[in-house]
């Protein structure tokens, strides 16, 4: 009797211990969706943050070394020149935007505004030729009437282009933040990337090292790949403008690198570049002019996928799909971690396939 009167009551508790159980993982998953929600407007920043931090630890340790060891220094002076090369750039485009823009309002208003006639050869151009001749000689005589015939094709370019200053405005506004986070990361880096170690090989077990340093070598090769080539590309636009005698070559420019880094791309400054090229500069120079800018606002295509496999295991295929995937997915920060996620899951594979052995230090060349 006293056995089958313990059965109802471990049944009793069997249950109460499930309930229990149920009571705690609906409590921690609350608690987590909530803290998600509290730290979701942040996540970015905070990536960004982890990023700049990892592609310039490097850069950190040796200006640490040359400071004799003071590594608070070491960061104070990295996050400071880092918020200098990043805000001074911005701020003095936006102050040349806005002055250029106030400018040309308080010429259309006051009626001072003048555009030069158009060239007779231009009426000779195919398709294009008459349409253009005509417009042009109209604003030529009379600007408010030709804008008011070119309003309705006005509004969606305008749109277009506050949407992509509204959206380059608040990238800068990100970075300036992430430099700050990444500037307090640089101390304690090693304690920190201690850390993530411990917690990756937990899940994965002994390749979390590997893993994390892939991880690391992918953010500073993206960011070689963005940063160092975004530097070349401005340079040689730089350098053709001047060539070709543009009276705003240092703005242009200046906009072309903050656009690269940006991820988006010079060809919005460049394309007005070539077409001023083509009204004011003579045939061939205007020819020469295309021939050189067109291949340069096109480099970075080509050289951002070979930049971000150089050193790397890990196909350049796989690297190249994940930078595409994950800016068409996620945006600017998809740049990053695009690749990374493709690449510790092509690593996976492989080491699934091979039985956990890994690759030979052949196939690693």
């Amino acid at each position: 009797m006293s056995e089958a009167a313990n059965i109802p009551a471990k049944a009793d508790g069997g249950q109460s211990a499930v309930v229990d159980i149920a009571i705690r993982l609906a409590f921690v998953g609350l608690l987590a969706y909530w803290s998600l929600i509290l730290i979701g407007p942040f996540i970015v920043i905070g990536l960004w943050g982890v990023i700049l931090a990892v592609a310039l630890y490097p850069t950190f340790l040796w200006l640490k070394r040359l400071l004799g060891g003071r590594g608070r220094l070491a960061a104070t002076v990295l996050t400071v020149s880092l918020l200098i090369i990043v805000f001074g750039p911005a701020s003095l485009l936006a102050t040349a935007l806005i002055d250029n823009l106030q400018q040309l309002a308080d010429r259309i208003s006051a009626g001072t505004l003048r555009v030069p006639p158009p060239a007779a050869r231009i009426q000779g151009w195919p398709v294009i030729g008459e349409n253009l001749f005509q417009f042009w000689s109209l604003a030529s005589t009379n600007f408010a009437e030709a804008l008011e015939h070119a309003e309705p094709h006005l509004r969606p370019a305008a749109r277009f282009l506050l949407s992509a200053a509204a959206s380059a405005g608040f990238g800068v506004l990100q970075l300036i933040a992430s430099v700050i986070i990444a500037g307090f990361l640089f101390v304690p880096a090693e304690r920190l990337a201690a850390g993530v170690r411990a917690f990756v090989k937990r899940v994965v077990g002994q390749q979390g090292d590997h893993f994390v340093g892939l991880a690391g070598s992918t953010i500073r090769n993206v960011a070689r790949g963005i940063i160092g080539v975004s530097l070349l590309q401005s340079l040689l636009i730089g350098l053709g403008l001047l060539a070709a005698g543009f009276p705003a070559a240092g703005l242009v420019t200046m906009g072309a690198l903050i656009l690269g880094i940006l991820q988006i791309g010079p060809g919005i400054l460049t394309v007005p570049t070539i077409i001023w090229a083509w009204l004011t500069l003579d045939s061939g120079y205007a020819l020469l002019f295309t021939a050189f800018m067109v291949p340069v606002t096109i480099l970075d295509n080509f050289l951002k996928p070979i930049v971000l496999a150089h050193g790397l295991a890990t196909p350049m295929l796989i690297i190249f799909i994940g930078v595409l995937g994950g800016t068409l997915a996620h945006g600017l920060i998809g740049l990053f971690v695009g690749p990374i996620v493709l690449a510790v899951g092509y690593e996976l594979l492989v080491l699934w396939v091979t039985g956990g052995r890994g690759r030979s230090s052949s196939e690693q060349m």
